[in-house]
């Protein structure tokens, strides 16, 4: 049990993402918050490119379904538990990742997945992958300490290997501010190179987002390790991850490498990337390049697109910079230019870092639906109708309806 300290600002915040906690449910956030954290969301993706809104939903479906059957289901469950002899079938497992509440029902869920582990392979019937909504139940209750235990347990390893199932374990402890551990997990997900992906995109970014927070010297040791990987492998870095190594680059002093980096994103004109170019280019000293850089702005909005933007702490420290310049002729230039951005709304009130943090949006997939608006679909997780019968030759043992 890994040691907590709780702070009011973050655990207030915890109680207003969790709504769906029943009353009295304890909320413990994990590691300490500074006064700049206390209000922000931890969460770097969507629950909705997480699949865990539709998660949320099937849940709230499942104990429709259970109605008064539920606490005696429970209860069932922990006996079958308890008794070696008896197994846990898949639409045990299901049901109670989806009923699970509180600490004593999540511990259950873990009992019964060592046994569900155990049991012999032959015995299961069906693909369904429960790695991924195991995760996703942690993930909403907020416990990180027990998806690192389970994640970590040998006998559990294909239990957990998806893609999906990655992002969601990491998201969750970047939610809890355990950046270490991220890096620490992402080594095994390395090891393990499951679904032909040999770096899995959103836990790359999530890995470069983690050593962006941690900001050592260390963790920019670790950063450049992975991008020269990623190279090697020819793998293509996406404008999330080549954004947060990048500005991790230029906040360790290393300017060079940060110009290298983001000037690989294909798309030079994202408001990161282009501020973060702006900044390097400043503090190199280069400001003939930061005044083409300000001007590509303003010509961008003649040919008809939105309106681009420089962060306001960033432009500060452009225009501070200009200001220090003993280059009267680029002072005039840069002046120019301000008053047409003020006029025009090219500096947004947004910082940088908030700018880097904004949540990301990817829609989810169900691959086994073949459709981005999976939850619309009838039985997501795979569920069968309560009145369904096991698969001819498999075990038997009285069903839901037989705890009436």
């Amino acid at each position: 049990m890994f040691k907590m300290t709780v702070n009011l600002g973050k655990f207030f915040h915890r109680a207003a993402l969790n709504q769906s906690f029943r009353n009295g449910d304890k909320i413990i956030p994990h590691g300490s918050v500074s006064v700049l954290d206390i209000g922000f969301k931890r969460t770097l993706f969507s629950k909705e490119s997480m699949g865990i809104d539709a998660f949320e939903q099937q849940r709230e479906r499942t104990k429709i379904q259970l109605s008064n059957l539920e606490e005696k289901f429970k209860t069932r469950m922990q006996e079958y538990v308890n008794d070696e002899h008896n197994m846990i079938f898949s639409e045990d497992l299901k049901n109670m990742v989806h009923l699970a509440n509180n600490d004593q029902e999540v511990s259950l869920v873990v009992s019964m997945i060592e046994r569900f582990n155990k049991q012999n392979k032959q015995l299961r019937f069906g693909n369904f992958k429960f790695g991924t909504i195991v995760m996703r139940l942690f993930h909403i209750l907020n416990k990180p300490d027990v998806a690192i235990e389970c994640f970590r347990k040998e006998e559990s390893s294909d239990f957990f290997n998806q893609l999906m199932t990655f992002q969601i374990y990491l998201d969750l402890l970047f939610e809890n501010q355990m950046y270490k551990e991220i890096l620490q997990e992402f080594e095994s997900i390395l090891n393990r190179q499951i679904e032909g992906a040999m770096f899995p995109r959103n836990s790359v970014v999530l890995v470069f987002a983690a050593c962006y927070k941690l900001n050592t010297n260390e963790s920019l040791e670790y950063a450049f390790k992975v991008w020269k990987k990623l190279e090697v492998s020819g793998y293509y870095a996406s404008r999330r991850a080549v954004t947060y190594c990048a500005a991790l680059a230029l906040k360790q002093g290393k300017l060079n490498e940060a110009l290298e980096i983001v000037s690989t994103a294909r798309n030079q004109s994202y408001t990161t990337v282009r501020n973060i170019k702006a900044l390097v280019l400043t503090k190199l000293g280069r400001l003939e390049d930061v005044i083409v850089l300000l001007k590509s702005v303003l010509s961008q909005d003649m040919q008809g697109s939105e309106t681009h933007t420089f962060n306001s702490d960033v432009f500060e420290e452009i225009k501070k910079s200009f200001q220090e310049a003993e280059n009267s002729e680029l002072s005039v230039d840069f002046n120019r230019i301000e008053q047409l951005f003020q006029k025009q709304g090219h500096i947004s009130n947004k910082t940088l870092d908030e700018q880097l943090f904004t949540e990301i949006r990817i829609p989810f997939i169900n691959k086994q639906q073949g459709n981005i608006n999976h939850n619309r679909q009838r039985n997501t997780y795979g569920f069968r109708n309560s009145n369904q019968n096991y698969i001819r030759g498999a075990p038997q043992r009285p069903g839901l309806e037989d705890l009436v």
